[in-house]
């Protein structure tokens, strides 16, 4: 092993780099995080291919992202207070079920049988209503896979574990909408669709490796008291919020995948393998990125590095808006991934440091909250923004608004800017 200048030993193997990997726990939990990620982000570029192409509306797709962000926000803080009460890897058991369900109904819906007996609109609002109760599951999901990543995971070892956690889920982020491409193109969305709930349904192989964990939070507390605590901490730990408002205004604002089926058939002219490689690039430059940081961790100046990060996010957005050429646009999603991943392993680790173990899931489920605005409200942003103002107008739009969203966040919280990985965890030690 190579030696510090206070000669002490520095790890030098990939398992000594990475020690989080030696958790056979851990292992398992980031095949469920990754199937997850594969299989919902593979789902929901299936649905936006398939309800623009019924409807050739961009609004539509704008109804797509508003389904799911209602009951998203509406049920994450009750979700929170009821993940902090329950065993939490039986939560993401029945989260798992329950996106089976969800995928055998979204499956059966594109059968011959059914396009031929229901008419275009009525198909169109049952996939509104199916992705609504996707998003009341979703609410569920993101406090419980949190809370039980916080009972797999050391805490010296957070950082670590956040870097793999993220790269479980951008590489699914990366392979789902390739795949839902690939399979739209070999045999449309019905195969997609199948293969999806075939996926989730081998998902609960590796959630019975995971033990059962204890309940941190043992008493009880009045419901409405319960759902306030989440909400007051978050408030009161600035560079947490900071990072939070950040991201969520950067993507609320800078989002543009919603409208990729656009960009596909008006402005880009490629085929459904060229739209599934749009879909995926962003994940696929986020993957490189988590790459790197997995031999490289962010150790040093998280904050300023978050700043950067996001600024590079808008530009490449704004260069995407502009783009006609497909090599361009491709390769200015890439880079939005690459910057976006720096983003998600600083937000995730800030939140991972300093959320105490009794409240993760009232914490995640702020944290959903602030995800599902950025999400899925910038998708129907997107789409009402392209039907107002056209598609070019509304992605360059929306980037030059985020740039301004970064330069108010930069001067208006300093403890983001000074905030450090090492000596927080020291605090907490």
């Amino acid at each position: 092993m190579e030696q510090d200048t206070n000669n002490e030993p520095l790890p030098s193997g990939f398992f000594e780099k990475n020690p989080v990997l030696k958790y056979n726990e851990f292992l398992a939990y980031l095949c469920v995080r990754f199937g997850l990620l594969f299989t919902l982000n593979m789902q929901v570029t299936i649905i936006f291919y398939w309800i623009y192409h019924l409807t050739r509306d961009k609004l539509a797709l704008g109804f797509v992202g508003l389904s799911e962000v209602i009951p998203a926000i509406g049920f994450s803080l009750f979700a929170g207070h009821f993940v902090d009460l329950y065993e939490k890897r039986k939560m993401v058991l029945l989260c798992i079920v329950s996106y089976i369900v969800l995928g055998s109904s979204l499956f059966t819906l594109t059968t011959p049988f059914s396009l031929s007996m229901l008419s275009v609109d009525t198909i169109r609002y049952i996939i509104y209503f199916l992705v609504f109760c996707g998003g009341i599951i979703r609410s569920f999901m993101g406090p419980s896979l949190f809370s039980l990543f916080g009972l797999v995971v050391p805490r010296k070892l957070y950082a670590n574990g956040t870097s793999w956690s993220s790269m479980a889920a951008q590489t699914g982020s990366v392979m789902g909408p390739l795949a839902a491409g690939v399979m739209i193109a070999f045999d449309g969305v019905i195969a997609g669709m199948f293969l999806v709930v075939l996926i989730q349904v081998l998902l609960l192989i590796p959630i019975l490796y995971i033990k059962t964990k204890p309940i941190l939070k043992k008493e009880k507390e009045p419901v409405l008291q319960s759902l306030t605590q989440g909400i007051k901490f978050v408030v009161r730990t600035p560079a947490l919020l900071g990072a939070q408002l950040l991201d969520m205004f950067s993507v609320l604002f800078g989002g543009a995948v919603a409208l990729l089926p656009v960009f596909q058939v008006e402005i880009l002219h490629t085929d459904e393998v060229g739209f599934g490689l749009l879909r995926s690039a962003p994940g696929m430059g986020a993957l490189v990125t988590l790459g790197l940081l997995a031999f490289m961790p962010l150790k040093t100046n998280p904050g300023k590095k978050l700043f950067v990060a996001v600024t590079g996010y808008a530009l490449a957005i704004i260069v995407f808006g502009l783009s006609t050429s497909f090599i361009l646009s491709f390769c200015m999603l890439l880079l939005s991934g690459m910057c976006d991943a720096v983003s998600v392993v600083v937000r995730s680790t800030i939140l991972q440091l300093v959320t105490p173990d009794h409240m993760r899931g009232r914490v995640a489920a702020v944290n959903t909250m602030f995800i599902s605005s950025s999400n899925e409200l910038g998708d129907f942003e997107s789409g009402v923004m392209a039907h107002w103002l056209g598609t070019v107008r509304a992605v360059v739009t929306g980037g030059c608004i985020t740039l301004g969203v970064i330069a108010v966040t930069f001067f208006s919280t300093p403890e983001l800017k000074k905030f450090d990985f090492e000596e927080e965890e020291a605090k907490k030690a």
